[in-house]
C-alpha cells in the first residue's frame, strides 16, 4: 500500500534583526524624542510677520510637536492639553501650553511637512488609497441593524516608495472621490524625480496614463477585464504603455506579465496603509476637512519617523 504524498511544509517570513527592531519599537514611545531641546528652544512664536489681532504665542512648532503627541498617543485636544503641561512640570521645561481651542484653531491652518528623506536619483512610487471614518455607528451596530444615515468617510491617498517604505505625498479628500482624481495632486508633491508609477486596476483610466505619459512616467497598471487595443501596432505615433501591455497580457497571460514587471512592489502601499491603521486606528477624530488633513499629515510623518527608527528584516523560514 502507498503512503500518501505528505503535504510540504508552508514557508513563513522570519525576522531575522528583532532585537535591533525590538529597540525601534520602543523608541517611538521615547517621549523626549518628540519633546527635546530643540522643542523647547523654539516653543515661543517670533511674529516676524504682520497680522490683524492678537499676536501669536506658541510657535508652529510647538503647536505640531503638541499635536504629534496627540497622535502618538490617540488624545483629544483637551487631554493633549493636560498631557503637554505636566509634560513640562516633569520637564522642568519653562514653556506655557496652548489651551485646547487654541490647538484645534491653529491645526486647521498648519502646514505640515511630512519629512521626506532625500534620495539619489529617480524614485518610484506605489499608489493607493482607503477609507477613514469621521463618524457613525460602529461595525456590531451595523452588523445588528444595518447602515444608518449619519456614517462620514474621508478617503487617505498615498504614494510610498517601495525602496525606503517612506511616505512621499499623501492627499485627503471626499469618500466620492476616484482615486484616479488624486494621482496628480499626490505627484505634484514629490520631489524627486519618478521613474515608476505602480497602482492597481482603479488607476487604469486615460486621464491618468495620459498625465503619466506626460511627465515620463513608467506606467505599472493591470488594465481592466474589458480593456480594448487603442492604437494599431503599425501606427507611426510612439506606442502606448497600456497597449504594449494588454499585448504581452494576451501573449504570455496576466500572471507572466505581473512577474516580468514586479508588479508584486505595488502590495508595499497596501502594507503603508495596514501601518497607518494599525498604529493610528481607522476614524478621524477632527470633524472639518481642514483639520483632518492636518490629523492625516501628521500620521504621515510619525510613520516616516517610524522608518528612520528601524524596519524589520525578513527571510523565508
Amino acid at each position: 500500500m502507498t503512503q500518501p504524498a505528505s503535504k510540504p511544509r508552508k514557508l513563513a517570513y522570519k525576522v531575522t534583526n528583532w532585537r535591533d527592531y525590538n529597540e525601534s519599537l520602543v523608541r517611538r514611545g521615547d517621549i523626549t524624542f518628540w519633546f527635546d531641546d530643540a522643542v523647547i528652544d523654539a516653543w515661543e512664536h517670533e511674529n516676524d510677520r504682520k497680522k490683524v489681532g492678537r499676536p501669536f504665542l506658541y510657535s508652529d512648532v510647538a503647536v505640531e510637536t503638541l499635536l504629534m503627541i496627540r497622535e502618538l498617543f490617540r488624545l483629544p485636544y483637551r487631554q493633549t492639553e493636560g498631557f503637554g503641561r505636566a509634560l513640562a512640570k516633569l520637564m522642568q521645561a519653562e514653556v506655557a501650553i496652548p489651551d485646547y481651542t487654541s490647538l484645534q484653531k491653529r491645526a486647521a491652518k498648519l502646514g505640515v511637512s511630512i519629512d521626506v528623506r532625500e534620495t539619489k536619483g529617480p524614485i518610484d512610487v506605489v499608489v493607493d488609497s482607503t477609507g477613514l471614518k469621521v463618524y457613525g455607528e460602529g461595525e456590531w451596530k451595523v452588523k445588528k441593524h444595518g447602515v444608518g444615515k449619519r456614517r462620514t468617510w474621508r478617503k487617505v491617498h498615498l504614494a510610498v516608495d517601495p525602496a525606503t517604505h517612506t511616505i512621499v505625498a499623501q492627499v485627503v479628500t471626499g469618500a466620492d472621490t476616484h482615486d484616479g482624481d488624486a494621482v496628480e495632486p499626490l505627484l505634484e508633491q514629490v520631489e524627486a524625480e519618478v521613474q515608476t508609477f505602480y497602482g492597481d486596476g482603479a488607476y487604469d483610466q486615460w486621464k491618468v496614463r495620459n498625465y503619466l505619459q506626460g511627465e515620463s512616467i513608467h506606467q505599472v497598471i493591470p488594465p481592466r477585464k474589458n480593456a480594448k487595443i487603442k492604437q494599431h501596432g503599425n501606427a507611426s505615433a510612439e506606442p502606448l504603455e497600456r497597449d504594449e501591455c494588454l499585448r504581452q497580457i494576451r501573449r504570455d497571460g496576466k500572471k507572466a506579465w505581473k512577474e516580468s514587471i514586479g508588479y508584486h512592489r505595488r502590495s508595499l502601499a497596501e502594507t503603508a496603509m495596514f501601518r497607518f491603521k494599525t498604529n493610528f486606528g481607522d476614524r478621524l477624530k477632527n470633524r472639518t476637512l481642514p483639520n483632518q488633513a492636518t490629523e492625516v499629515a501628521l500620521r504621515c510623518k510619525l510613520l516616516n519617523v517610524f522608518v528612520t527608527f528601524g524596519m524589520p528584516l525578513f527571510a523565508w523560514g
